[in-house]
């Protein structure tokens, strides 16, 4: 018998990622290739990755030490992740092994915010009705462009299983709700660790050519070439008293992942959660990230920096607890166990 807080049916990886295949066409690749040695090129957003291999940008001109792809729309999610599973697939997946960070960065421009959905985001995270948008939102509006970045062939990292350890956001004003976003995405630091590697995927977010927001995102690749041996945790030091307590169910898992984009199906799927050694879904880190700023909002600055390290996910359904200290210093536990989920700083 199904719990209270548990779905009734458990949504399957195919009703969890939907979106167009469409793919590049010969005459876009033509296109792309004759326009030779311009500073930046608009290629039409399709999901065929192929269409951003390495051969395909060499004619565009460095910018920064990165060719630059300009998409005409933001990329529709759905089909980047079916690939990525397949990816994950043996024989038939690609493997990542490249050395360095890809050498491309790709933009959007002209993106808006729909009211309903921001309305809609906001109920999910908990932030109170707003013109501003919360110090999140930005990373949800750019993170299929990040996420295209993310499942080309010359990322090192292969998108099924990586790991998000940790996020950093500066809000440089607030971003009001009527303004008009253009991202600009890339990789760098890629770099061992001691179970695979890690890189940076930074998303920056600009109105009228001033940079408004920014965000960097740490993900780590298990199994990859890494140094070192298993850490000594050594004594988990006592969690903090809880100033609040919050009961997770698996909804709050569905309920981000369409309002966010994020279909990874470890988070909405049992049996996907059992593939990727979960015993059951789990939540989204940034959702995790954005509770804790919802927690926090009314005695937010208008700038900050706002960092958080994801420790152990947070399995669904679960009850966290949440604590804060006057020096903007916040973290989400178990509310039983004590096991910390979440640590993070306002600066």
């Amino acid at each position: 018998m199904a719990r209270r807080d548990e779905p009734d049916d458990d949504l399957s990886v195919h009703e969890l990622i939907d979106g167009p295949t469409e793919v590049i066409s010969a005459d876009d690749l033509a296109a792309v290739r004759a326009v030779g040695r311009r500073h930046d090129v608009s290629v039409e957003e399709t999901h065929d990755l192929s269409g951003y291999a390495t051969e395909d940008l060499s004619a565009h001109t460095a910018r920064g030490g990165r060719a630059r792809v300009e998409l005409s729309r933001m990329p529709a999610p759905g089909a980047l992740y079916r690939r990525a599973l397949r990816d994950a697939v043996p024989v038939i997946g690609r493997s990542r092994r490249a050395d360095v960070a890809p050498e491309v960065e790709l933009a959007v421009a002209g993106v808006t915010v729909d009211r309903a959905h921001l309305a809609e985001y906001d109920r999910v995270c908990g932030f109170r009705l707003s013109d501003t948008l919360p110090a999140t939102y930005p990373h949800v509006r750019g993170f299929p462009l990040a996420l295209r970045l993310m499942t080309g062939p010359d990322f090192p990292i292969a998108l099924a299983g990586v790991v998000h350890v940790g996020n950093r956001i500066t809000v440089h004003r607030p971003v009001l709700a009527d303004e008009t976003l253009d991202f600009v995405t890339y990789a760098e630091n890629l770099r061992p660790h001691e179970r695979g590697r890690q890189v940076d995927v930074v998303l920056v977010g600009s109105v009228g050519g001033e940079e408004v927001w920014r965000g960097v995102s740490t993900y780590l690749g298990k199994g990859l070439a890494g140094g070192g041996g298993r850490r000594d945790p050594g004594e988990r030091p006592a969690p903090p008293a809880a100033t609040a307590h919050w009961r997770v169910t698996p909804r709050f898992g569905t309920d981000y992942a369409r309002v966010s984009g994020d279909h990874n199906p470890i988070h909405t799927s049992r049996l996907a959660a059992r593939l990727f050694g979960f015993p059951r879904p789990i939540a989204h880190g940034m959702w995790s990230k954005a509770r804790c700023l919802a927690a926090l909002e009314s005695r937010l600055p208008e700038a900050y920096t706002v960092e958080v390290a994801f420790k152990l996910p947070v399995p669904l359904p679960t009850t966290v607890a949440f604590s804060a200290t006057p020096g903007w210093d916040f973290a989400l536990h178990d509310a039983r166990t004590g096991r910390p989920h979440l640590v993070g700083a306002v600066r």
